[in-house]
Protein backbone atom coordinates (compact mmCIF):
# COMPACT_ATOMS: atom_id res chain seq x y z
CA UNK A 1 0.00 0.00 0.00
CA UNK A 2 1.12 3.21 -1.33
CA UNK A 3 2.29 5.89 1.89
CA UNK A 4 -0.25 7.70 3.03
CA UNK A 5 -0.27 11.93 2.51
CA UNK A 6 -0.89 14.30 5.63
CA UNK A 7 -2.05 17.35 6.01
CA UNK A 8 -3.45 19.87 8.67
CA UNK A 9 -7.09 21.36 9.46
CA UNK A 10 -6.48 24.78 11.07
CA UNK A 11 -9.89 25.91 11.42
CA UNK A 12 -10.09 29.75 11.19
CA UNK A 13 -12.43 30.52 13.72
CA UNK A 14 -11.89 31.57 17.24
CA UNK A 15 -7.97 32.48 16.13
CA UNK A 16 -6.32 35.25 14.71
CA UNK A 17 -5.59 35.39 10.72
CA UNK A 18 -1.64 35.97 11.63
CA UNK A 19 -1.64 32.43 13.52
CA UNK A 20 -3.34 30.83 10.55
CA UNK A 21 -0.28 32.41 8.48
CA UNK A 22 2.20 31.37 10.75
CA UNK A 23 1.19 27.83 11.04
CA UNK A 24 0.44 27.62 7.06
CA UNK A 25 4.14 29.00 6.30
CA UNK A 26 5.78 26.79 8.96
CA UNK A 27 4.37 23.55 7.69
CA UNK A 28 4.73 24.96 3.95
CA UNK A 29 8.57 23.65 4.91
CA UNK A 30 8.07 20.74 6.05
CA UNK A 31 7.78 18.16 3.10
CA UNK A 32 5.90 15.51 4.98
CA UNK A 33 3.26 18.05 5.29
CA UNK A 34 1.55 18.03 1.88
CA UNK A 35 -1.61 19.65 2.52
CA UNK A 36 -3.72 22.50 4.44
CA UNK A 37 -7.10 23.11 5.02
CA UNK A 38 -9.56 25.62 6.29
CA UNK A 39 -13.03 25.21 7.01
CA UNK A 40 -16.25 26.48 5.85
CA UNK A 41 -18.40 28.75 8.45
CA UNK A 42 -19.81 32.29 8.60
CA UNK A 43 -20.34 32.05 12.29
CA UNK A 44 -18.52 30.01 15.56
CA UNK A 45 -19.47 26.57 15.46
CA UNK A 46 -17.28 26.25 18.98
CA UNK A 47 -16.27 27.98 21.49
CA UNK A 48 -17.77 32.09 21.72
CA UNK A 49 -20.58 32.36 19.60
CA UNK A 50 -19.83 35.89 19.40
CA UNK A 51 -16.14 34.89 18.74
CA UNK A 52 -14.00 35.42 15.08
CA UNK A 53 -15.07 33.06 11.79
CA UNK A 54 -13.02 34.13 8.72
CA UNK A 55 -14.24 33.52 5.59
CA UNK A 56 -13.06 30.96 4.10
CA UNK A 57 -11.94 31.43 0.27
CA UNK A 58 -11.47 34.97 0.53
CA UNK A 59 -8.76 33.51 3.20
CA UNK A 60 -7.95 31.09 1.66
CA UNK A 61 -6.42 33.36 -1.36
CA UNK A 62 -4.70 35.02 0.64
CA UNK A 63 -2.86 31.96 1.82
CA UNK A 64 -2.18 30.66 -0.96
CA UNK A 65 -0.12 33.31 -2.41
CA UNK A 66 1.65 33.64 1.05
CA UNK A 67 3.12 29.54 0.25
CA UNK A 68 5.06 27.82 -2.33
CA UNK A 69 4.42 24.22 -2.23
CA UNK A 70 1.49 22.76 -0.01
CA UNK A 71 -1.73 21.48 -1.54
CA UNK A 72 -4.58 23.65 -0.14
CA UNK A 73 -8.09 23.27 -0.11
CA UNK A 74 -11.31 24.32 1.99
CA UNK A 75 -12.80 21.40 4.09
CA UNK A 76 -15.19 21.48 3.13
CA UNK A 77 -17.33 23.93 1.09
CA UNK A 78 -20.83 24.45 2.11
CA UNK A 79 -22.74 24.43 -1.19
CA UNK A 80 -25.44 26.22 0.39
CA UNK A 81 -22.86 29.19 0.95
CA UNK A 82 -22.99 29.92 -2.63
CA UNK A 83 -24.30 29.24 -6.15
CA UNK A 84 -21.99 27.02 -8.04
CA UNK A 85 -20.92 29.20 -11.11
CA UNK A 86 -19.67 31.74 -8.56
CA UNK A 87 -18.39 29.20 -6.66
CA UNK A 88 -16.41 28.10 -10.11
CA UNK A 89 -15.06 31.03 -10.79
CA UNK A 90 -13.82 31.28 -7.16
CA UNK A 91 -11.75 28.23 -6.96
CA UNK A 92 -10.41 28.84 -10.12
CA UNK A 93 -8.86 32.27 -8.81
CA UNK A 94 -7.60 30.16 -6.26
CA UNK A 95 -6.09 27.68 -8.42
CA UNK A 96 -4.10 30.45 -10.29
CA UNK A 97 -3.27 32.12 -7.35
CA UNK A 98 -1.34 29.07 -5.82
CA UNK A 99 0.16 27.94 -9.20
CA UNK A 100 -2.16 24.57 -9.50
CA UNK A 101 -2.41 23.71 -6.11
CA UNK A 102 -6.08 23.45 -4.80
CA UNK A 103 -7.79 20.57 -3.60
CA UNK A 104 -11.44 21.57 -4.37
CA UNK A 105 -13.51 20.57 -1.63
CA UNK A 106 -17.43 20.79 -1.29
CA UNK A 107 -20.47 19.40 0.78
CA UNK A 108 -23.73 19.35 0.89
CA UNK A 109 -23.89 21.89 3.84
CA UNK A 110 -24.38 21.70 7.50
CA UNK A 111 -26.71 19.06 9.09
CA UNK A 112 -30.53 20.91 9.83
CA UNK A 113 -30.26 19.28 13.54
CA UNK A 114 -27.33 21.14 14.57
CA UNK A 115 -28.77 24.45 15.88
CA UNK A 116 -24.75 26.30 15.94
CA UNK A 117 -24.30 25.56 12.32
CA UNK A 118 -28.05 26.35 11.28
CA UNK A 119 -27.75 29.94 12.46
CA UNK A 120 -25.23 31.01 10.39
CA UNK A 121 -27.39 31.08 7.60
CA UNK A 122 -30.38 32.72 9.17
CA UNK A 123 -27.73 35.68 10.59
CA UNK A 124 -26.56 36.01 6.22
CA UNK A 125 -30.49 35.59 4.87
CA UNK A 126 -29.15 32.16 2.86
CA UNK A 127 -31.97 29.63 2.59
CA UNK A 128 -31.92 26.29 4.52
CA UNK A 129 -33.31 24.06 2.75
CA UNK A 130 -33.78 19.87 3.75
CA UNK A 131 -31.23 17.12 3.74
CA UNK A 132 -32.85 16.08 0.45
CA UNK A 133 -32.48 19.63 -1.45
CA UNK A 134 -29.45 20.09 -0.09
CA UNK A 135 -27.60 16.70 -1.40
CA UNK A 136 -29.77 16.84 -4.79
CA UNK A 137 -28.30 20.74 -5.27
CA UNK A 138 -24.75 19.07 -4.59
CA UNK A 139 -25.03 16.48 -7.24
CA UNK A 140 -26.06 19.24 -9.89
CA UNK A 141 -23.66 21.80 -8.50
CA UNK A 142 -20.35 19.39 -9.22
CA UNK A 143 -21.86 18.96 -12.67
CA UNK A 144 -21.74 22.93 -13.03
CA UNK A 145 -18.56 23.62 -12.07
CA UNK A 146 -16.92 20.88 -13.55
CA UNK A 147 -18.58 21.94 -16.91
CA UNK A 148 -17.18 25.33 -16.22
CA UNK A 149 -13.97 24.24 -15.82
CA UNK A 150 -13.68 22.04 -18.90
CA UNK A 151 -16.06 23.57 -21.65
CA UNK A 152 -14.60 25.58 -24.32
CA UNK A 153 -17.98 27.51 -25.49
CA UNK A 154 -20.99 28.88 -23.08
CA UNK A 155 -23.67 26.81 -22.18
CA UNK A 156 -27.37 26.73 -21.02
CA UNK A 157 -28.15 24.34 -17.97
CA UNK A 158 -31.56 23.39 -17.07
CA UNK A 159 -31.44 21.53 -13.92
CA UNK A 160 -33.97 20.56 -10.95
CA UNK A 161 -31.73 22.90 -8.38
CA UNK A 162 -29.71 25.21 -10.71
CA UNK A 163 -30.28 27.51 -13.72
CA UNK A 164 -27.89 28.90 -15.68
CA UNK A 165 -28.23 30.63 -19.01
CA UNK A 166 -25.15 31.41 -21.09
CA UNK A 167 -23.00 29.82 -18.38
CA UNK A 168 -19.05 29.85 -19.23
CA UNK A 169 -15.99 30.42 -17.54
CA UNK A 170 -12.79 32.20 -18.41
CA UNK A 171 -9.85 31.71 -17.33
CA UNK A 172 -9.62 28.29 -16.93
CA UNK A 173 -8.10 26.39 -13.76
CA UNK A 174 -4.42 26.05 -13.92
CA UNK A 175 -4.72 21.88 -13.19
CA UNK A 176 -6.16 20.12 -16.46
CA UNK A 177 -8.87 18.71 -16.89
CA UNK A 178 -9.83 20.44 -13.63
CA UNK A 179 -8.66 20.52 -9.87
CA UNK A 180 -9.18 17.27 -8.08
CA UNK A 181 -12.87 17.35 -6.35
CA UNK A 182 -12.87 16.23 -2.88
CA UNK A 183 -16.56 15.70 -1.25
CA UNK A 184 -16.99 15.29 2.63
CA UNK A 185 -20.00 13.56 4.07
CA UNK A 186 -20.84 10.13 5.45
CA UNK A 187 -24.68 10.25 4.50
CA UNK A 188 -25.81 7.31 2.40
CA UNK A 189 -27.36 9.75 -0.27
CA UNK A 190 -23.86 11.94 -0.57
CA UNK A 191 -22.22 8.56 -0.82
CA UNK A 192 -24.03 8.02 -4.30
CA UNK A 193 -22.90 11.59 -5.36
CA UNK A 194 -19.10 10.80 -4.24
CA UNK A 195 -19.48 7.85 -6.30
CA UNK A 196 -20.32 9.77 -9.62
CA UNK A 197 -17.91 13.16 -8.70
CA UNK A 198 -15.46 12.68 -6.13
CA UNK A 199 -11.71 12.00 -6.58
CA UNK A 200 -11.26 12.03 -3.00
CA UNK A 201 -13.70 11.30 -0.51
CA UNK A 202 -13.45 12.91 3.40
CA UNK A 203 -14.84 11.52 6.45
CA UNK A 204 -15.10 13.11 9.63
CA UNK A 205 -13.34 10.37 11.68
CA UNK A 206 -14.45 8.74 14.86
CA UNK A 207 -16.19 5.23 15.29
CA UNK A 208 -13.88 3.65 12.94
CA UNK A 209 -16.26 0.42 12.24
CA UNK A 210 -18.48 3.24 11.01
CA UNK A 211 -16.15 4.68 8.80
CA UNK A 212 -15.01 1.34 7.61
CA UNK A 213 -18.81 0.88 6.77
CA UNK A 214 -19.46 3.74 5.18
CA UNK A 215 -15.97 2.83 2.69
CA UNK A 216 -17.33 -0.02 2.11
CA UNK A 217 -20.75 1.40 1.22
CA UNK A 218 -19.40 3.75 -1.31
CA UNK A 219 -17.55 0.63 -2.89
CA UNK A 220 -20.82 -0.69 -3.49
CA UNK A 221 -22.24 2.37 -5.21
CA UNK A 222 -19.68 2.52 -7.15
CA UNK A 223 -19.88 -0.72 -8.47
CA UNK A 224 -23.64 -0.13 -9.21
CA UNK A 225 -22.47 2.34 -11.80
CA UNK A 226 -19.14 0.90 -13.20
CA UNK A 227 -16.35 2.81 -11.58
CA UNK A 228 -13.53 1.11 -10.03
CA UNK A 229 -13.70 1.84 -6.31
CA UNK A 230 -9.72 2.49 -6.37
CA UNK A 231 -10.51 5.52 -8.47
CA UNK A 232 -11.54 7.43 -5.35
CA UNK A 233 -8.54 8.25 -2.85
CA UNK A 234 -10.40 7.47 0.51
CA UNK A 235 -9.39 10.90 3.28
CA UNK A 236 -9.82 11.25 6.84
CA UNK A 237 -10.08 13.90 9.05
CA UNK A 238 -8.87 13.58 12.88
CA UNK A 239 -8.90 15.76 15.65
CA UNK A 240 -4.89 16.14 16.90
CA UNK A 241 -4.35 15.86 20.76
CA UNK A 242 -1.68 17.97 22.10
CA UNK A 243 -1.05 16.22 25.42
CA UNK A 244 -1.59 12.87 24.29
CA UNK A 245 -0.42 12.80 21.05
CA UNK A 246 -0.50 8.49 21.88
CA UNK A 247 -4.62 8.96 21.07
CA UNK A 248 -3.99 10.39 17.78
CA UNK A 249 -0.85 8.01 16.41
CA UNK A 250 -3.42 4.97 17.42
CA UNK A 251 -6.46 7.11 15.38
CA UNK A 252 -4.01 7.44 12.55
CA UNK A 253 -2.89 3.67 12.56
CA UNK A 254 -5.95 2.65 12.44
CA UNK A 255 -7.76 4.49 9.58
CA UNK A 256 -5.00 3.49 7.58
CA UNK A 257 -4.89 0.00 8.16
CA UNK A 258 -8.55 0.64 6.87
CA UNK A 259 -8.01 2.01 3.62
CA UNK A 260 -7.71 5.97 4.37
CA UNK A 261 -4.35 7.21 2.56
CA UNK A 262 -4.78 10.81 2.78
CA UNK A 263 -4.69 11.99 6.67
CA UNK A 264 -5.95 15.64 8.02
CA UNK A 265 -4.81 16.27 10.91
CA UNK A 266 -6.95 18.97 12.55
CA UNK A 267 -5.15 21.70 15.07
CA UNK A 268 -6.99 23.59 17.43
CA UNK A 269 -6.23 26.83 18.49
CA UNK A 270 -4.35 28.62 20.12
CA UNK A 271 -1.32 26.91 18.23
CA UNK A 272 1.64 25.57 20.35
CA UNK A 273 5.11 27.33 18.79
CA UNK A 274 6.45 25.32 16.18
CA UNK A 275 3.44 23.41 15.71
CA UNK A 276 4.26 22.11 12.30
CA UNK A 277 7.50 21.06 13.06
CA UNK A 278 5.69 18.74 16.08
CA UNK A 279 3.19 17.55 13.83
CA UNK A 280 5.86 16.04 11.58
CA UNK A 281 8.25 14.98 14.14
CA UNK A 282 5.35 12.88 16.68
CA UNK A 283 2.64 12.21 14.32
CA UNK A 284 4.01 11.74 11.12
CA UNK A 285 6.75 10.04 11.78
Amino acid sequence: MPRPSFGIMTAPSQVDYQEVLRVWREADTIPQIEHAWLFDHLMPIFGDPAGSAYEGWTLLSALAAQTQRLRLGVMVTSNRFRPPAMLAKIATTVDIVSNGRLDFGIGAGSRPSWPQAQREYEAHGLPFHDAAYAVGSLAEACTVIRRLWTEGEPFDFDGTYHKLTGAFGNPKPVQRPHPPILIGGRSSATLRVVAEHADIWNIPGGDIEDVICRSALLDRYCAEIGRDPASITRSIHLSVSYDEPGVTQDAIGEATDAGFQHIVLGLSAPYPADVARWVADKLIA
